[in-house]
């Protein structure tokens, strides 16, 4: 079985959603449902209908979530990481027309939602692995290979 490698953070925040999802959301919502059904007749009740749908996202994601910490190995920063860029690194580049490119390489669970996140699996991440700050990063696109330099990189 693949292991999914997650931040410190990305972790705790996926801890944290799946503890709220089975503690707060999901008993609230299966109060909303026992009482919509005692209502009778369910062909027409919107709210049953509604939250029962809600239910099953939920179940749905707590499912994921669990399965997913069965794989899951969090990374932790460690100080030989410094000075070179990791997974877990925050890394900005530059190119010859002097665009900036700002980002942090995480895991493919941490990437949603994050607009400045993006997967260890991305060419462009997997190019910076290894290096240091003004060191050249050649990225293969379908366009051709583009040039950047490391200009930053923090933990």
């Amino acid at each position: 079985m693949q292991r999914k490698l997650l931040t410190a953070e990305g972790y705790q925040r996926l801890q944290d959603e799946l503890n709220h999802l089975v503690r707060i959301e999901r008993p609230e919502i299966t109060k909303i449902v026992s009482w919509a059904a005692s209502l009778g007749d369910r062909s027409e009740n919107a709210d049953y209908h509604y939250n029962k749908r809600k239910l099953r996202e939920i179940d749905r994601r707590i499912r994921h979530l669990t399965k997913l910490f069965e794989v899951a190995q969090k990374v932790e920063y460690h100080p030989q990481q410094q000075g070179k860029v990791y997974f877990g690194a925050w890394v900005e580049l530059e190119n010859d027309e002097q665009e900036i490119a700002q980002f942090r390489i995480v895991g493919d669970e941490e990437i949603y939602g994050n607009k400045d996140y993006i997967s260890l699996q991305a060419p462009i991440a997997k190019a910076c692995l290894g290096k240091a700050v003004d060191d050249e990063v050649q990225v293969h696109t379908p366009n051709g290979v583009n040039n950047w330099y490391i200009i930053k990189i923090k933990y």
